[in-house]
């Protein structure tokens, strides 16, 4: 039953598979990849994430909007995903942390929230039948012609959303937040920077702030360049170290990303997060593939092999490195103990390691958080060897 002055929203799935329910936030039309995200806190995080870029997302949690908004728990400018539906939208937010609601702040980004679709149907829908395409509208009441356009939506297979996510401009990160890096592309050296700090260049797909600040409190100076900076451009400003960044997308998309990678990639350590982890694995010769469903939450079980630990992660991704398409070139060191896909992978000859979900958390456990130490270690080391 809609309320009043509230709208009837419709999800139309590509298999033609319809769901009704209502805007709660926004009005309008959107396309996407339809996920869900099994988290039961965190959706602030999982709104400004770039990862989400081209996909509409249901929360598996019956009740979202408890715990507001809040400038600190921004990953990003802003919401990046298309759409986000909801069991139960809850209008007045009780948390000490909460400066505005969820309402207020998906509409100040011209954002569609609707609630009252059966989320557990949705979630056992694409669980057998994998991900899909689909049309989240409150403009028209016509099933048969939003399955039309729902069914000429290219997908995310093929498509390069990097460039719709990554920073426009290099920038420094510094005091929590982006400052201005005007002079980087003159000099190769920009000012500003604290002599005798591992400086760490972030190759920015759709970086999350969390990975740049765990980064700062770590001690390095943090200087991001856009995804389509090129390995030369890395280089120049002799980084200790490189992080590849998340980011939204299909990772074979990407060969121009690939490419400056590959330039680097031996040189300097590297470090690689999410779809950092799947360009990295295609720098070193491998492939990827699509998962049926994709790994979104922050439940997510993956075993340290070298440790024999089991970590509780926070990961996004729709794509997966296959690990045979690189034998001999490196080492499966974590690995997802739902489907046995590859998490995590190092190349000890390449001074490179990258795993495939999300060490920085935000919103998740903190378990992997010892992989930022490692990286520091890498580059400490190899300051060491040089003559």
């Amino acid at each position: 039953m809609l309320d009043k002055g509230q709208r009837q929203a419709l999800l139309v799935l590509e298999d033609g598979t319809i769901y009704r329910g209502r805007a709660f936030a926004g009005k309008g039309e959107v396309l996407g990849e339809v996920v869900f995200n099994t988290g039961m806190t965190g959706y602030q995080e999982v709104l400004t994430d770039p990862s989400y870029k081209g996909q509409i997302v249901a929360m598996t949690c019956p009740l979202i909007g408890n715990t507001g908004i809040n400038p600190e728990d921004m990953e990003s400018a802003g919401i990046r995903l298309e759409g986000f539906i909801v069991r139960e939208y809850t209008e007045h937010p009780s948390n000490w942390r909460s400066r505005r609601d969820l309402k207020d702040f998906l509409e100040a980004e011209g954002k569609l929230g609707v609630e009252g679709i059966d989320t557990r149907a949705l979630t056992r829908r694409i669980r057998i039948t994998g991900a899909m395409r689909g049309v989240l509208s409150t403009e028209t009441k016509d099933t048969g012609l939003l399955l039309e356009r729902v069914r000429a939506y290219p997908g995310l297979v093929g498509r390069d959303l990097v460039k719709e996510v990554a920073c426009p401009a290099p920038f420094r990160w510094k005091d929590g937040a982006p400052r201005a890096l005007r002079d980087v592309h003159k000099t190769g050296r920009p000012s500003g920077g604290a002599p005798g700090r591992r400086r760490v260049v972030v190759l920015d797909c759709g970086v999350k702030y969390n990975i740049l600040r765990r980064l700062e409190k770590r001690g390095c100076e943090v200087l991001v360049l856009p995804a389509a900076a090129t390995g030369e451009e890395i280089m120049a400003l002799r980084p200790d170290g490189v992080l590849l960044s998340n980011g939204p997308g299909d990772p074979a998309a990407l060969p121009y990303i690939v490419a400056a990678v590959s330039a680097v990639l031996g040189k300097v350590p590297l470090f690689g997060i999410c779809l950092g982890h799947q360009v990295l694995g295609q720098a070193a010769g491998g492939r990827t593939a699509k998962l049926k469903f994709g790994h979104h939450g922050i439940n997510q079980p993956v075993k340290n092999r070298l440790s024999g630990r089991v970590e509780i992660t926070s990961q996004n991704h729709g794509f997966v490195v296959l690990p045979e398409s690189l034998a001999g070139k490196r080492e499966i060191v974590h690995e997802n103990l739902n489907d046995r896909t590859s998490e995590g992978l190092r190349y000890p000859d390449l001074k490179a390691f990258s795993v495939q979900y999300h060490p920085e958390a935000a919103p998740g456990p903190n378990d992997a958080d010892y992989l930022f130490d490692e990286f520091i270690r890498l580059m400490d080391e190899e300051k060491e060897d040089r003559p």
